[in-house]
């Protein structure tokens, strides 16, 4: 998990920079969705695998043909303290993964997102692409913007 906290870390000290009035996010596809998706659970725990906080607060997690790592541990993780079952319970994660990817499985992304629900995060949304192999479709992104668009709040912003 070294890995995966370091990458992860590296990507939160880039949007600490960020104002205090800017809805922070992170999303990634394939590998960047495993390190959003691990992010999430870093935001949920408030900290890291190495135990080191967390600093950034999370309004919306995407996950593009991706997976969980450590998806079989996060349930007891979350289940251990009342703040992280209310910061997981809190945070919009959506995930996308297309039925006929052939370099992460398609099963692989289902049980991120069954493992995530199942550990609390009350607010992920999972969406199957028929025919979808490991990229992206224009109908992916828009509906993933238009999840992004309700659940931050940015009708009209555009």
């Amino acid at each position: 998990m070294e890995s995966l906290d370091a990458s992860a870390s590296h990507i939160a000290n880039l949007l600490c920079s960020e104002p205090a009035d800017v809805k922070v996010g992170i999303g990634g596809f394939s590998m960047g969705a495993a390190i959003s998706l691990y992010s999430a659970t870093c935001y949920a725990l408030g900290r890291y695998g190495t135990g080191h906080s967390y600093p950034i607060n999370l309004r919306a997690v995407v996950g593009l043909s991706g997976w969980l790592p450590g998806w079989k541990s996060i349930r007891n993780k979350i289940e251990s303290s009342y703040e992280a079952a209310r910061r997981a319970s809190s945070l919009p994660v959506i995930l996308t993964h297309g039925i006929a990817d052939d370099v992460v499985p398609y099963r692989f992304g289902e049980k991120s997102a069954q493992s995530l629900g199942m550990a609390g995060f009350r607010q992920t949304v999972f969406k199957p692409y028929q025919g979808l192999g490991h990229y992206t479709v224009p109908k992916e992104m828009d509906e993933v913007v238009h999840w992004l668009t309700t659940r931050l709040g940015l009708e009209g912003s555009r």
